[in-house]
């Protein structure tokens, strides 16, 4: 909203005929040092004397407005990503943008335009927390789905934001456990080939104008003080992007990281690194400001520092019409009733429906028959129930799997159980009951239906109040609660055995044990299990076996299982294994026993281990949690009145064992994702079946041979050759045959959504420019095409191939190092072992730090020319000194060409120079540098003849 002062003439900074620089310098040259400290922080100060408003930044807009009440809710981002379709993607981010608009208009302070979506961190592991909110394990495609998606939260107007979408988290951030102290190590490839793609395309597409860095360090130094902010990131567009902080992580700078003494260096540090906006402390900004004063003060900043930070904080509000004259706010007066309206409620529907993935599909049990299925048994926890996460609007309504089986078939041919165990916990004494006020006590009765959501985490549900167990404040457990629904969750237990019939409660968010209080009352106040009250769980209901009972008179049994997204898996924890909970697991297993006929449906934040169902359950499919409208959606795939389009954003594997540590970014050198994963997945990237069968025929391409700056011409023929029509998603990998690096064995490049009726066969057509082909080269730090033959593969997932062919790129040759004409980064090593990546001064630089005795990297083709005679090297110890040996061609056995020795410097930023003289060597070697013990920092070699 505008709020011109009362003057005749409009300032130039209120003027929308003239050029934004202009209105931002005018409005900059107005405002005083105070006053343009007071915009530095989330919620920025009025400016009264000019008529500036104050300004939040940050709504939550994930796959709906979050925490503002009922708003349209979305399938999760890794559901909207399983659609595979950018055009849904673009129409839901409008969807989203128009109702963020509505709330803004009744609470123009309190709620911002600048909205903190989309997550674009590739879904490197599938264990971490918060998968749901990213896109897919390819960069690309998270690019793609991204720009899509930012595209429809900006709208369409030229001159006026809808809303000012902001990416998160950067960088290099996919785990929970740790997430504040943690380092990812990235080394110069998987940095430029795999993390920084899924920033530059939105941003510089113009479909997001503010980036969040993320909690974690990168190579050692915290996230949020990375160069890559302005020195990269700011150079993929021409206008002023906006850096806000993680909520809470500018104290982290000091506090958990302990990376500065002080928060006047840290803010400094921060501001001058890129961020342009502190989210801290909540609403009071006075704290950061005091923290900026005195950075100031002590010449840790200068005006010219805060001038442009401030330049990119009003940029945002300037092109969100903010300083407009109110009518040429094309969104200015949006309709009340458009948050929820039938449009966006049937766009719900739609976005449910292409997010389903048919995983498996054998026998005919699918697609459902109205005429013929007389009898359903739908069963599971999550057969009746929709559950909300973190980032979620608040649902309007919930249409259930049941519901939408129910409105199809109608209540009588409908059978439905949640497949949970009702326990009774017995002490000699009594059982756990609840009295009507919610309370817990020891009573002569009393019943809980007992929930497995995995990792050990388990909800109980009182039988008489229909509400779940919880643990107040002051330790004491009531059922008074609607189930795990905030940030911090008191509504899960571990069930820890102590003894063969004997079990114990472990209140899973405070640690405490659960025990009966000498007037009867439950309280979790046991500190240890010793302590804690045993009780028998005695089972008086067995789930499994009633559902299995339903399946067994029906003609087919739906399993609805899944997970829920704050428990096991969700911001702040990691999941430590990728099985279906094991009592979700014992209820599939029994109605499958009871009718083969049994279809399982998974509805989760991300992928399971189902190798049991694989092998046995007839038909597999999933979603996200798919919103409001979800029941609708799966009962109209179950029919058969909307074919699965869906596809697998990222792999589904085997197993943990099939993972990489979770704390290791290096995708490259641990043959993880799809582009380097050597073995057998339970289903692959792209994975997604359909009712009918496609042909896939007649590859052409329009050359064989394509210049570096060139492009490939790729066409080929689908034909539908079922009995049904349905839409084939054509996905278009390569894969680089010989090369200096290694190569991923198979790289997105393209996909075409192809909709045909039985029979149909279409003309597919792709256009791959050859500049896509680059990579990282390591040793001239940039990218290049290679000189190489190429393969092109055509198929249904990345490894349901169905067509190949190969051509040749010319492109260049890399050469050998030429180490005696400039230095040697020591991050641009080839391959390593036992070695992370460090920061190697706190404003900007790696190095390589040494992890235990016999550390290595590798320097593949070393030009020592006509030879080297010596070699000087920057070296650092933060305890005890060792040495460095320079080897040729082998880390173990090879000739020592020479040793650098290291002296203790007593921290990692202070570098000495260490040379040594080399040994006669001549011509190209691989060289390694190996290290004699732990804690041994390198940051760059220069050779001289």
């Amino acid at each position: 909203m505008s709020t011109s002062p009362p003057s005749q003439v409009p300032q130039p900074f209120r003027d929308p005929a003239r050029k934004l620089p202009e209105r931002l310098g005018d409005l900059l040259d107005r405002l005083s040092l105070p006053e343009k400290l007071g915009l530095l922080h989330q919620h920025q100060a009025a400016v009264p004397r000019l008529g500036l408003a104050s300004f939040r930044t940050g709504t939550e807009a994930l796959h709906g407005v979050a925490w503002l009440g009922p708003a349209t809710v979305f399938p999760q981002a890794i559901g909207l990503a399983s659609s595979w379709n950018p055009e849904l993607v673009r129409a839901v981010g409008s969807a989203v943008a128009d109702e963020v608009r509505v709330f803004h208009h009744r609470d123009p302070v309190g709620v911002s335009l600048n909205v903190w979506a989309p997550v674009v961190n590739p879904l490197r592991d599938p264990r971490w927390g918060r998968n749901e909110e990213g896109y897919s394990e390819d960069p690309w495609l998270t690019g793609v789905l991204a720009v899509a998606y930012g595209r429809g939260l900006i709208g369409d107007d030229e001159a006026t934001l809808k809303t000012a979408p902001t990416l998160k988290h950067f960088l290099a951030y996919n785990n929970e456990t740790d997430r504040c102290t943690s380092s990812s190590n990235l080394p110069p490839r998987v940095l430029h080939d795999y993390e920084l793609p899924a920033f530059q395309a939105p941003i510089a597409a113009g479909a997001a104008v503010a980036m969040m860095p993320s909690y974690n360090l990168v190579n050692g130094r915290p996230a949020h003080l990375s160069p890559l902010i302005n020195d990269v990131v700011r150079t993929w567009t021409e206008d002023d992007l906006l850096v806000v902080s993680d909520a809470g992580a500018p104290a982290n700078l000091t506090e958990l990281q302990h990376y500065f003494d002080d928060a006047e260096t840290a803010y400094a540090a921060a501001l001058r690194a890129g961020v342009d906006s502190f989210t801290q402390d909540d609403s009071d900004a006075g704290p950061s400001l005091r923290h900026l004063s005195g950075a100031l003060e002590r010449g840790l900043l200068t005006e010219a520092d805060i001038d442009q930070a401030v330049r990119h904080a009003l940029a945002v509000r300037f092109r969100l019409g903010e300083f407009d004259p109110v009518e040429l706010d094309p969104y200015g007066s949006p309709a009340a009733d458009v948050v929820g309206c039938p449009a966006h409620r049937q766009l719900a529907r739609e976005a449910a429906r292409q997010s389903i993935v048919l995983l498996k599909h054998e026998c005919q049990v699918l697609p459902l028959s109205a005429e013929t299925t007389r009898r359903v048994a739908i069963v599971g926890p999550l057969a009746d129930v929709l559950f909300q996460d973190w980032y979620s609007g608040t649902l309007p309504y919930q249409v259930t799997a049941r519901t939408g089986l129910t409105e199809r078939l109608g209540p009588d041919a409908v059978d439905f159980c949640e497949g949970v165990d009702l326990i009774e916990l017995r002490t000699n004494d009594g059982c756990l009951g609840t009295e009507e006020d919610g309370s817990v006590t020891l009573a002569t009765s009393g019943a809980f239906d007992l929930f497995d959501f995995g990792g050990g985490a388990w909800t109980l549900r009182s039988a008489s109040t229909g509400a779940y167990l919880t643990v107040a404040d002051n330790g004491s457990l009531t059922a008074d609660h609607p189930g795990p629904n905030s940030w911090e969750v008191k509504e899960t237990f571990e069930l820890v055995a102590t003894g063969h019939t004997t079990t114990v409660l472990r209140h899973r968010n405070s640690g405490r044990f659960v025990t009966i209080g000498p007037d009867g009352r439950a309280m979790a106040t046991a500190g240890d299990a010793e302590a804690a009250t045993a009780f028998e769980l005695v089972t008086l209901i067995d789930g499994a076996t009633r559902a299995a009972e339903l399946a067994a008179a029906a003609d087919v049994a739906i399993v609805v299982v899944g997970n829920h997204p704050l428990v096991n898996g969700r911001e702040t924890e990691d999941r430590a294994c990728l099985e279906l909970p094991a009592g979700q697991e014992r209820l599939l297993r029994a109605v499958h026993a009871a009718n083969s006929r049994t279809v399982l449906v998974m509805s989760s934040s991300y992928p399971f281990s189902i190798e049991w169902a694989d092998e046995h359950v007839p038909a597999v499919l999933w979603s996200s949690h798919g919103g409001q409208e979800y029941g609708h959606a799966l009962a109209e795939v179950l029919f058969g009145d909307f074919d699965p389009v869906g596809r697998l954003p990222q792999t589904w594997y085997r197993s943990t064992a099939d993972l990489p540590d979770l704390f290791d970014y290096d995708i490259v050198g641990t043959d993880a994702t799809y582009l380097y994963f050597r073995g057998t997945p339970l289903y692959p990237f792209g994975h997604g079946l359909s009712y009918t069968t496609f042909a896939y025929s007649d590859l052409q391409l329009s050359t064989t041979s394509v210049p570096a700056d060139g492009e490939l011409l790729v066409s080929l023929t689908v034909t539908n050759t079922g009995t049904r029509a349905g839409r084939e998603i054509v996905q278009l990998y390569n894969h680089q045959q010989r090369s200096r690096a290694k190569q991923p064995l198979r790289q997105l490049r393209d996909f075409r959504q192809v909709s045909l009726a039985a029979g149909e066969s279409s003309l597919v057509e792709f256009s791959l420019p050859a500049a896509d082909l680059a990579f990282f080269d390591v040793t001239r730090n940039r990218r290049c095409v290679e000189t190489a033959r190429h393969s092109i593969l055509v198929g249904r997932s990345c490894t349901d191939i169905r067509l190949t062919a190969a051509f040749d790129v010319l492109g260049e040759r890399i050469p050998p190092r030429a180490v005696l004409s400039m230095p040697l980064q020591a991050t641009a090593f080839d391959d390593y072992c036992a070695v992370t990546l460090t920061d190697a001064a706190p404003d900007r630089g790696d190095a390589v730090r040494s992890l235990e005795d016999g550390a290595w990297l590798l320097f593949e083709d070393v030009d020592l020319a006509d030879g080297a005679t010596r070699c000087t090297a920057l070296v650092a110890a933060e305890d005890n000194g060792g040495t460095i040996e320079l080897r040729l061609d082998d880390p173990l056995h090879g000739p020592v060409l020479g040793t650098l020795q290291v002296p203790s410097t007593g921290h990692r930023h202070s570098w000495v120079e260490s040379g040594t003289p080399l040994a006669e060597a001549r011509g190209v070697h691989a060289v390694y540098l190996v290290f004699s013990s732990a804690s041994l920092a390198l940051r760059e070699l220069s050779f001289e003849r």
